[in-house]
């Protein structure tokens, strides 16, 4: 079947048709930021019209929560004009086609588990560090997702009850310690604070205070990995995400991992597909649930 698989971003909307998990007639445009609720029912009318007779159902993976077919978020400052907008509603207003959304990093999660060996992996998780931290679950092989959406909104646990306050409101998250966004405000009292990306530089060439930051994020992700191993059993985590991908962070997270007991340990690898991962996710997740759907 084909898949009409829209990926909405803070910054982007991606679009394609995807067919047997392979992308073909891509295309991306700025997420609107301006009138920003009325101007997304504007670009999502046009990308169907763009793709009119192209596809047998549609597919969502969008930033937030999607809950009943509602866009909203744990931080819904962050969707700025885009908070409790009908996604779903929006959608159906140009098409008949059976219609699914879920959170990108959920479908992130999916779509990476279908690189993995399933018959020996029935629990898996896929953890995002970027500008923020998200996850998404598999148990017993199949996608968590919530009566509400917000299953596998992992960056929300916490951390360190005296650390940050996140931008959800609670002190002390996961992402308040290791996202990049948490990164570059540990560097507002250097002399010259920078981005995620030069902090990495320096901690490449062994910088005692960029080493000290980064450690940080990475031994909260490695105390999150303990916390979903010993809660849930799982098998085997993925990590992604501009921080979780760059050189020298994985070792570190598997360094602090390697300093707990073994029944607090498990696999870690990084994630292998890139930012496609969320349409191609989204894509296989509403076939294998079309049938729900549809009722």
């Amino acid at each position: 079947m084909r898949c009409l698989a829209l990926d909405i971003g803070g910054t982007k909307i991606a679009a394609a048709i995807v067919k047997e998990g392979k992308i073909v007639h891509r295309q991306q445009i700025a997420t609107p930021q301006e009138d920003a609720a009325e101007a997304l029912h504007q670009a999502i009318a046009q990308l169907l019209t763009d793709y009119d007779e192209q596809f047998d159902y549609v597919a969502v993976a969008s930033t937030g929560i999607i809950n009943q077919g509602i866009l909203t978020a744990l931080n819904p400052k962050n969707l700025g004009g885009l908070a409790e907008f009908p996604l779903k509603a929006s959608i159906a207003r140009h098409t008949n086609k059976p219609i699914g959304l879920l959170n990108d990093v959920q479908a992130a999660a999916y779509a990476e588990y279908q690189l993995q060996d399933q018959q020996r992996l029935a629990n898996f998780a896929f953890i995002t560090v970027s500008t923020g931290v998200g996850g998404g679950i598999i148990l017993n092989h199949q996608l968590l997702t919530g009566t509400n959406g917000i299953a596998g909104h992992i960056g929300h646990t916490v951390a360190d009850p005296n650390g940050p306050l996140c931008g959800c409101g609670r002190r002390g998250c996961v992402e308040s310690m290791a996202a990049g966004r948490a990164i570059e405000a540990g560097t507002s009292e250097w002399d010259s604070p920078c981005s995620p990306k030069e902090v990495f530089e320096r901690f490449r060439k062994n910088d005692e205070k960029a080493t000290a930051l980064i450690a940080r994020s990475a031994k909260a992700i490695a105390n999150l990995v303990a916390d979903l191993k010993i809660s849930m059993d799982i098998q085997k985590v993925v990590i992604g995400g501009s921080v979780g991908l760059a050189e020298g962070y994985l070792p570190l997270v598997q360094q602090f991992l390697n300093q707990m007991p073994p029944i607090y340990r498990c696999d870690i690898e990084l994630a292998q597909l890139g930012q496609d991962a969320g349409l191609v996710g989204a894509a296989y997740w509403v076939n294998h649930s079309l049938p729900n759907i549809m009722e």
